[in-house]
């Protein structure tokens, strides 16, 4: 079908204030805002400033209302365990009521903060929504994050109490977490009331008397004594989250959203960016700890009437680099969401996609990428292989929602790879020079949202409003920064090509890693790529590529090393001075799939680097480390 999308981003620019107005019908309100939006309000303007509703109502009771009670709501899939549950929507509402009557009976109350450091499974998602139906404020902590990392959350948002489990699954291997939380309760100045553990039947964790709390034993008790607990009213504006944003040091960062316009805002995204109607299935392969987890693994999918799919697994490894097709076909998934490193990851282990073809991926209608830059090449083996739209589009932990896409539900616009496409509609996007002034069409440059952001995006940082400022406002008036490099083409194509802290200096010249690593994944030996800066006395920075090359490559890993070299030089030109690329069994990665390039950078560069929280194998820097070594590049 024609895209209607010029038409709509036309209409919300004509009429913001009427755009969202209209959108903000999606949801229910227990009283409707007179007022759509506040610029005096707040850092920088609140949206629907004197509307109350409630997130968890929104999600759950009015579907149940609705008479979609027995639908499914979530799908639990757990191959690293072995099991598989789906709960209704009155299931779910059970649950959450339950949960919200134990936190109630542990004194948390409407604005109180409550830490919830889970793995995948259902619980979490019933411990999210129980905070908001009480107008409480949760604070998702990646399950197994280190013990200083998760003192410093506890410290910052002074969280009454905090709601874990036993262990985390990983391929191969148990993570133990309680041992992790009580680490991180000793070393916090602000002690929780509580913690309410779930013991997982893989490791059953030792319990601290007066403060832990059984989760299952207190849920059961309130499920026996059936009390109803009804969702509080709360401001639209009043917070719904917190969400500390990854590799965060020192004092943390946390990024706050609020209620009201969080809700209009994936409400709106859900059919008119991804497509999906009520009743069907949708699958965000990430992890609630990060903000894809928050806004379309639980709300975003709810808030539609949607099957939400929770995968506790990965996308090799349980078992294979079928895992994802498997889970299309038995849940007759509709759309799939993830991030570029899982398909990479795929392509890695099956480079043919030769597994495909034991699945039935009939009900596929498209498969979106976002967490990174997805990269021409394997974008365009994932639609070789799939023969459904892959859909690249870029967003942040700070918006909540995407910023630029191809908006399948209002009809796809024509495709360049490399490109996640056009701005939405609430976004205005401009690429602008270091000293603020917009640059030509197909210039890189900073990228930056006019004020204001629309609904859905941060209203501050937790607590910080001045470092908010500091951070996003200050540096462009009028805009906020998004710390992302890039140009925009003369149709209005958006290309993202790297933080701006990736982009390289070379003897003057500005040069965007992106743009070589686009060339150098272009190899057909090479399954992903990372591009970082060297110091370098003669030319102030060089670049250096790092190959992980496809399963079962046989060819000389240096005659590789040297096609790259000869790739870059040919397509990009000499003014990169691209002469060293290396070949490394895998690329340091958080836990989420970005690659840890700034890390990368200072091993490279011999400076003082301290270990990422947020990564996912320690033991990979070593092993980078020993290869510059090699190199007899400085370490």
């Amino acid at each position: 079908m024609a895209s209607s999308y010029a038409k709509t981003y036309a209409g919300w620019k004509a009429d913001p204030e009427g755009f969202w107005s209209d959108a903000a019908g999606a949801i229910d309100w227990f009283k409707t805002p007179t007022r759509t939006f506040d610029g005096e309000d707040g850092v920088y303007g609140r949206w629907f400033p004197d509307g109350e509703t409630n997130t968890c109502f929104n999600c759950i009771d009015r579907h149940v209302a609705a008479g979609r009670g027995e639908q499914a709501a979530l799908i639990y899939d757990s191959p690293v365990t072995g099991q598989k549950r789906s709960y209704t929507y009155r299931e779910v509402l059970t649950q959450v009521e339950a949960v919200a009557a134990v936190l109630l009976g542990l004194g948390v109350d409407r604005g109180d903060r409550v830490i919830i450091y889970m793995p995948m499974v259902p619980e979490a998602v019933f411990a999210m929504l129980s905070c908001a139906r009480i107008g409480a404020v949760h604070s998702v902590v990646f399950g197994g994050f280190a013990a200083n990392e998760l003192a410093t959350r506890i410290d910052d948002c002074r969280a009454k109490v905090i709601i874990s489990a036993s262990c985390g699954i990983e391929p191969g291997r148990i993570v133990a977490y309680k041992p992790l939380l009580d680490a991180a309760i000793e070393l916090a100045g602000h002690k929780p009331a509580h913690c309410l553990v779930l013991q997982r039947p893989e490791l059953s964790a030792a319990m601290n008397d007066g403060r832990d709390i059984d989760f299952a034993d207190a849920v059961a008790g309130a499920l026996s004594e059936g009390v109803p607990v009804p969702c509080v009213s709360v401001g639209a504006t009043d917070p719904l989250y917190i969400l500390y944003t990854s590799g965060t040091t020192g004092q943390p960062k946390g990024v706050l959203r609020d209620n009201g316009g969080h809700m209009v805002a994936l409400a709106w995204s859900m059919q008119h960016f991804y497509g999906v109607r009520p009743g069907e299935v949708f699958w965000a392969a990430s992890d609630i700890g990060w903000v894809v987890g928050h806004s379309y693994i639980v709300y975003g999918p709810l808030l539609n009437g949607s099957t939400s799919v929770l995968y506790e697994g990965k996308p090799v490894g349980t078992p294979d680099a079928g895992a994802y097709w498997r889970v299309i076909q038995e849940h007759r998934v509709r759309v799939l969401f993830t991030a570029p490193t899982a398909f990479r990851a795929i392509r890695k282990e099956d480079s043919s996609g030769s597994l495909i073809a034991g699945y039935d991926l009939s009900s596929l209608r498209a498969l979106f990428l976002a967490g990174e830059r997805a990269d021409p090449d394997t974008l365009q083996w994932a639609e070789k292989v799939l023969h459904v739209p892959v859909i690249d589009h870029w967003w942040q932990t700070e918006t909540g929602w995407p910023m630029a896409g191809n908006p399948l539900g209002l009809g796809l616009l024509p495709v360049k790879h490399g490109s996640p496409t056009v701005p939405l509609p609430g976004y205005e996007i401009h690429v602008l020079d270091d000293a603020g002034h917009a640059v030509e069409a197909g210039a890189l440059g900073n990228i930056a949202v006019k004020l204001p952001l629309p609904p859905g995006c941060l209203p501050s940082f937790w607590n910080a409003d001045e470092r908010f400022r500091s951070a996003c406002l200050a540096e462009f008036p009028g805009y906020y920064k998004t710390a992302d490099a890039g140009f925009l083409d003369e149709d209005g194509y958006l290309f993202i090509m790297s933080r701006t802290d990736d982009i390289i200096n070379v003897a003057g010249h500005r040069l965007s890693t992106g743009a070589m690593e686009e060339v150098c994944a272009s190899h057909p030996d090479v399954a992903e790529c990372a591009v970082i800066g060297i110091a370098d006395a003669v030319k102030g920075q060089v670049p250096a590529g790092f190959l992980v090359l496809n399963s079962g490559v046989s060819r000389e890993s240096s005659m590789i090393e040297k096609e790259v070299v000869a790739l870059v030089r040919d397509r990009i030109g000499p003014v990169a001075a691209f002469k060293l690329a290396i070949c490394v069994k895998r690329l340091p990665k958080t836990r989420s799939g970005k690659i840890l390039r700034g890390t990368m950078q200072k091993i490279a560069d011999g400076q003082e680097w301290k270990m990422p929280a947020t990564i996912d194998d320690p033991a990979i820097l070593d092993e980078i480390t020993s290869v510059l070594t090699e190199r007899h590049l400085p370490v």
